[in-house]
């Protein structure tokens, strides 16, 4: 089954109908953004390995009854941000976010500066509340709409964007001596 040729109702329809190919399809659609979530999430990359896979499994056993209301991408956002809060509140993790980028040029003196204030960043986006945490991952790494993070977050769009807006000022901060 090609994984571009179907959108996703037609694939969750098939999905629901017995065909394992189509959820396949879903799974290779989905396990990087998936996985990218709760990395951003954990700040640890076994722990969003874990959390990945629970999520995955948790959408097959609960497609049956998904019903539509929402899109595809947006119930298994759902299901992903809440498994990690559910993580993150079970177990309080405060470490950096891993990185994950290119080594920058320059100066050594620069690409150090560069390496601390990004450590910075990281560490400060860790100690955010996993609740805006997770409304400032979707909205600003994922992408997502206000719409779509109070629909993923079950929170109207004023909540968005009020725990986006504390997160900002949080990680403004926090980021104090680094401007």
């Amino acid at each position: 089954m090609e994984q571009q040729q179907f959108d996703d109702a037609y694939l969750v329809a098939r999905t629901q109908g017995g065909h394992l190919g189509a959820f396949e399809v879903l799974v290779e659609r989905y396990q990087a953004r998936v996985y990218r979530v709760a990395l951003r999430m954990l700040a640890n990359p076994h722990d969003a390995q874990d959390a990945a896979q629970d999520a995955f499994v948790q959408a097959w056993k609960g497609l049956a009854s998904f019903r539509g209301d929402s899109a595809f991408s947006t119930w298994l956002y759902r299901i992903i941000t809440n498994r990690c809060l559910k993580f993150l509140r079970d177990r309080p993790r405060t470490q950096p976010l891993p990185e994950t980028h290119e080594a920058p040029a320059g100066r050594p003196d620069q690409v150090a500066e560069a390496n601390a204030r990004r450590h910075a960043l990281h560490a400060a986006i860790a100690a955010l509340r996993p609740e805006q945490r997770a409304a400032l991952v979707l909205r600003e790494f994922e992408g997502c709409t206000y719409e779509e993070v109070a629909a993923i977050l079950a929170i109207t769009v004023p909540a968005v964007k009020g725990r986006i807006h504390r997160a900002r000022l949080e990680l403004l901060d926090a980021m104090q001596p680094w401007t």
